[in-house]
């Protein structure tokens, strides 16, 4: 045979050129889909694509290469196709010449002799014959005798040894079988092999008692009576379980070399209960068979349009249907890790479990199932009247069915309770009468439903926004929805999608229809993104249609009105932290000036503004130089909601609202929350005209804005500066209200801010006039202080003073008017002027008062104008306190200028509080020795409150006043001996200078140092007014040094004052001899001496001359 004559065989092979075809062809079409597709992705999304597009391609080219190459080797795969034919052709001819040889077996001879002698075949099995010839068949009678015979020998054994389950005790027999039927489960009938007692039980047939609900399609698909191959499976195994424990029937013949497997033998002291088997396989058959039909049911929902938001699965050897609801889309992309959300969304919203369990009874109740009392009581009795001591070999199982529904955690952004959840969806249970797994699953989403739309409520009721959108309601039905009161009559329904369980926000206004649904449709899909923005999203949708509805009324108006300026945040916080959104309209007189609607939760809020435009800015930013809050009640005279002029008005007034929500009661609020956001045409001109006015006042507010202090507006009329300035009052200033602010915010971190009343009153003046721009600050002082001295008797007309141009001070009413001709530095101006006059206003004051209550009574006042206290603090002894640099960062300084005052008398001002002058010596005045101490003394004043460090200054003068007299007594004394006087004391310096020294240690410290440099005397100042003369090689601080110590004392330190405790105690002894009478009292101590009061005069001057001599004998020596 050649291979020319054999067939082309092509099965399962395609044309090269077909191949090479359709590879080009799909390349291309390709290249053309790419060409239009990848302008419109991203530089990464096109590099990603052109890159997988590339290795896929290779892939095929690679291919189709490799078959090229093999392509040229076709002939000799034909070639070797063509062989295999030939062999196969050789083996069928080897085949057939092989059968000729094959015999016929031999002849059956036995068999024909058989036939040939009998006429019948002798040696055929019997199971030949049964197929041909048919029994006789039992007659009727003997039929029902049969019938009844088993019905007996049933009855006998379920009434006297059968442990029958008591949820099978409802039964019949009839038909020569038993009828169980198990509510809601099954009803199955059985019967018995024969009479003996090892003849068991034979399942007959069975009927699952269930419903199928919903779709009336699936009671086709689900018969109560199983037939052909499932009833073959339930019969098979419920025979096998009934016949567990009974041996295999004994049958001669079987099959060979084949050992038959042994029954299970029952354990000992059981009985055999096969119905407690049949009746747990056939409850699980039944509960299984309805999970299947809820299993095919949930599948059928995602044939009908759930297939992307439900998932169904079988779990537990599908004893277990596990559904997951309201599945989320994934957004994964092939070939990388899955996105994670970036809010933490749950991938499904809940999911629904319906399980097959077993229930146990407790341990206290028995144990075993679940069961009535009566029920167990029966099956007890039962149990003691068939089995006596021995036990059943099998327990009942009680199978149930066991729905749970748990939602998930942070579903569209709802953290739902699970107690919670049980509560609202009520008991769930599967009913084998109205099997419908769309049904529970509806009534578990409706449940959800109401628990996200009643927290989304809750949080719209009691949450920031509570005062906004606490108008939500639920709808009634089965359809829940949640309608939000934006504004006026403008309301959003919030629904829950069941299927999808996307949330859906529409509108029901009266500008809902045509034109807002795009809106709605972007703002629905970023809630369902980002569930957790639902309050932010309805704040953002009420204000776009609060903007909405005032720029319509703007523009009919005629006003330039705009939605955003160019301001950086930084700048729009100034707006205030309530600030939700903002209107601008343009002042046609004023461009830099704006009229502000800002939009809070509650209300809108009205602001005048300045603006400053960056010229070195790229995009020409703003900035906010001025902001003015505005009270709409105030101006239209709204006398029934709120107070007139009781607006603050602060830097960034955060506070306005909170101060707001304290003076309106609960009914006022209700009747706010009602007209919010209701602005007519006729307010919003108003309120455009008051703007305009208003803008005269933005200077000086701006400079208490910067400064952060707070301001109200009064009414200018009640309350008019001194009459020195009552000529310059604008009858156009009195309409507008005038400024006040707290003595308490404006004075903070000032000197003597306690000196002022709380309020404080700032009124510009002349500024709509030709004349220039003045703004008067009025402070209103604590006490009445009348001018005292020449200076202030001077420039006082009907108790009025001017002690400069810019101050005038009304001693009558206690009131001190600043008047500044800079109105841009105005506060500042204030500032500077109050804290030099506060502090002089306090300091007379306290002065005035230190003779009564610390009955000082030689401390007076001698002059008093302002700027400057002149007092006398003992005798003729006095002191003049003035301040300087009290703006600077250190809080300003003091100078003091001692002095002693004049002998002759003065004639007291008439209206002056000070007492009369007290007689002093005729001694010709010197200087005040306190003034060496005046750098430690002016410190006094800087530390705590004005009034107590100016008793503390007063107090230590006058403790110290005769310490420093005698020390000054001492000096002139020794340079009178020594030939000085006053006026050359610097240019003389001679042998003849005093052999001693006093100077200022510190405050109330002196030293006395001798001419050696070695040795000195220090006057300590102590409590109670002692003071302690002390030998400055020692401290009342410092112990007695030891041996080792002395040299270096005497080498680096004081030395000490030789036979000083002698010295001490003959100076005492001089100063106060025994038996003279003296209230101060002198105690000698190791290292001193402590005086009290004037006594330290004479011991000083006593101990003095003591050591100066003990000094000069021995530098002599």
């Amino acid at each position: 045979m050649f291979e020319m004559d054999l067939p082309v065989v092509t099965d399962g092979q395609v044309p090269l050129g077909e191949l090479l075809s359709r590879v080009a062809q799909g390349t291309y079409a390709e290249l053309v889909e790419l060409a239009e597709t990848l302008p419109n992705m991203s530089d990464a999304a096109r590099k990603r694509t052109l890159a997988d597009w590339v290795v896929k391609t290779k892939k095929q080219i690679v291919k189709l290469y490799a078959v090229m190459k093999w392509a040229r080797d076709a002939d000799t795969v034909q070639t070797c196709m063509n062989q295999q034919f030939l062999d196969v052709i050789d083996r069928l001819t080897y085949a057939k010449e092989s059968l000729d040889l094959a015999r016929l077996r031999n002849h059956d001879l036995l068999t024909s002799l058989d036939v040939l002698t009998s006429g019948t075949y002798q040696r055929l099995p019997s199971a030949i014959k049964k197929p041909f010839i048919p029994p006789r068949p039992l007659t009727d009678a003997e039929v029902i005798k049969t019938l009844k015979a088993v019905e007996d020998t049933i009855r006998y054994r379920l009434r006297m040894t059968e442990i029958i389950p008591v949820e099978m005790s409802q039964h019949r027999i009839a038909g020569g079988r038993v009828h169980f039927n198990v509510p809601k489960l099954f009803e199955a009938s059985i019967c018995l092999r024969g009479a003996e007692k090892d003849d068991g039980w034979f399942f007959v047939s069975v009927k699952f008692l269930f419903r199928v609900g919903g779709d009336a399609t699936g009671n086709r698909e689900f018969p109560q009576e199983p037939t052909g191959p499932l009833k073959r499976h339930i019969a098979d195994e419920a025979d096998a379980r009934m016949a567990y424990y009974l041996p295999f029937p004994e049958t001669e013949d079987g099959p060979p070399n084949i050992e038959r497997t042994e029954r299970p033998q029952l354990p000992e002291g059981a009985i055999d209960a096969p119905l407690v088997r049949l009746y747990n396989f056939l409850q699980m058959m039944s509960l299984s068979y309805q999970l299947e039909i809820l299993w095919y049911q949930a599948q059928r929902m995602r044939s009908l349009g759930w297939a992307d938001y439900l998932k169904v699965e079988m779990l537990n050897n599908r004893k277990t249907l596990f559904v997951s609801y309201w599945l989320r889309p994934s957004q994964n992309i092939p070939g990388r890790p899955p996105m994670r959300s970036r809010i933490g969304l749950p991938p499904h919203g809940g999911t629904l479990t319906i399980s097959i369990v077993e229930s146990r009874a407790t341990q206290q109740a028995g144990g075993g199932p679940a069961r009535t009392p009566v029920a167990r009581m029966l099956a007890d009795l039962q149990k003691a009247a068939k089995s006596g001591e021995s036990r059943p070999s099998d327990e009942v199982e009680g199978l149930k069915f066991d729905v749970v529904w748990e939602p998930m955690r942070g579903t569209l952004g709802v953290n739902i309770n699970q107690e919670e959840a049980m509560a609202t969806v009520g008991h769930l249970e599967v009913d084998p009468e109205n099997l419908d797994f769309e049904g529970v699953l509806v009534r578990v989403i409706h449940a959800h439903t109401r628990l996200i739309l009643s927290n989304f409520q809750s949080q719209l009721q009691n949450g920031p926004t509570r005062n906004n959108e606490s108008f939500a309601d639920d709808e009634p039905g089965d359809y829940h929805q949640l309608r939000v009161h934006l504004c006026a009559d403008e309301v959003a329904v919030i629904s829950v999608d069941t299927r999808t369980g996307r949330m859906n926000l529409r509108d029901t206004g009266d500008l809902a229809a045509a034109g807002r649904w795009p809106r709605f449709a972007t703002i629905t899909d970023g809630l369902n993104e980002s569930p957790n923005k639902l309050l932010d999203t309805l704040s953002r949708l009420r204000l776009l249609t609060i903007t909405d509805s005032v720029e319509q009324k703007a523009k009919y108006l005629g006003f330039q009105v705009f939605r955003h300026r160019n301001f950086s945040n930084e700048e729009l916080r100034k707006l205030g932290p309530s600030a939700r959104g903002t209107i601008y309209i343009q002042l046609a007189r004023f461009p830099s000036h704006y009229l502000v609607l800002v939009i809070t939760e509650e209300d809108f809020r009205y602001a005048l503004i300045s603006v400053k435009v960056l010229t070195d800015s790229m995009f020409a930013n703003m900035i906010m130089e001025d902001i003015g809050w505005l009270d709409i009640r105030r101006i239209r005279d709204d006398q029934g909601v709120g107070t007139p002029g009781e607006v603050v008005i602060g830097p960034l007034n955060s506070q306005v609202s909170q101060r707001r929500k304290q003076q309106v009661d609960a009914s006022t609020r209700d009747v706010l929350r009602e007209d919010s956001f209701k602005l007519d045409t006729q307010t919003l001109r108003e309120l455009y005209a008051y703007c305009c006015a208003r803008v005269a006042y933005t200077r000086v507010e701006l400079q208490l804005k910067r400064r952060g202090i707070p301001y109200i507006h009064v009414n200018p009329a009640s309350s008019l500066p001194p009459s020195e300035l009552s000529h310059i009052q604008s009858s156009l200033a009195r309409s507008v209200p005038a400024l006040c602010v707290q003595s308490s915010d404006i004075l903070s971190g000032a000197p003597a801010a306690e000196a002022a009343m709380p309020n404080i009153r700032v009124i510009p003046l002349n500024w709509w006039s030709d004349k220039k721009a003045q703004v008067v600050t009025c402070v209103k002082l604590k006490y009445v202080q009348q001018p005292v001295g020449k200076r202030a008797a001077a420039r006082a007309t009907n108790n009025i003073i001017r002690p400069s141009k810019r101050i005038v001070y009304d001693a009558t009413e206690a009131v001190v008017s600043f008047l500044s001709e800079n109105v841009d530095a105005c506060v500042d101006e204030f500032l500077e002027e109050w804290a030099r006059v506060s502090k002089m206003v306090v300091i007379a004051r306290e002065v005035a008062r230190m003779g009564k209550e610390r009955k000082w009574q030689d401390v007076r006042l001698l002059s008093f104008d302002l700027q400057t206290v002149e007092f006398a603090y003992a005798a003729d002894y006095t002191v003049s306190i003035s301040c300087t640099d009290q703006l600077s960062p250190t809080g300003g300084s003091f100078e003091l200028r001692f002095s002693r005052s004049a002998p002759t008398f003065r004639p007291t001002h008439p209206a002056s509080l000070a007492p009369p002058p007290i007689p002093v010596s005729l001694r010709p005045p010197r200087t005040n020795p306190h003034e060496e101490a005046e750098p430690y003394l002016r410190q006094i004043l800087r530390h705590g409150p004005l009034a107590t460090s100016l008793y503390r200054l007063v107090g230590l003068l006058r403790d110290t006043l005769p310490v420093v007299v005698e020390l000054d007594h001492m000096i002139t004394v020794a340079r009178e001996q020594a030939g000085w006087s006053r006026s050359n004391t610097i240019a003389k310096c001679s042998v003849d200078e005093p052999w001693f020294d006093t100077f200022v240690k510190g405050l109330g410290w002196w030293r006395v140092l001798y001419g050696d440099l070695r040795h000195a005397l220090d006057l300590r100042l102590m409590a109670d007014k002692r003071i302690a003369i002390l030998d400055a090689s020692r401290s009342l601080f410092q112990r007695s040094p030891g041996p080792q110590t002395e040299g270096v004392t005497e080498s680096l330190a004081f030395q000490p004052i030789p036979d000083f405790r002698d010295l001490v105690t003959e100076a005492v002894r001089t100063a106060r001899p025994p038996g003279v009478a003296n209230k101060e009292r002198v105690a000698v101590i190791d290292i001193g001496v402590v005086c009290e009061g004037e006594s330290v005069g004479a011991v000083l001057r006593v101990l003095h001359e003591r050591v100066l001599k003990k000094l000069k004998a021995q530098a002599i020596r």
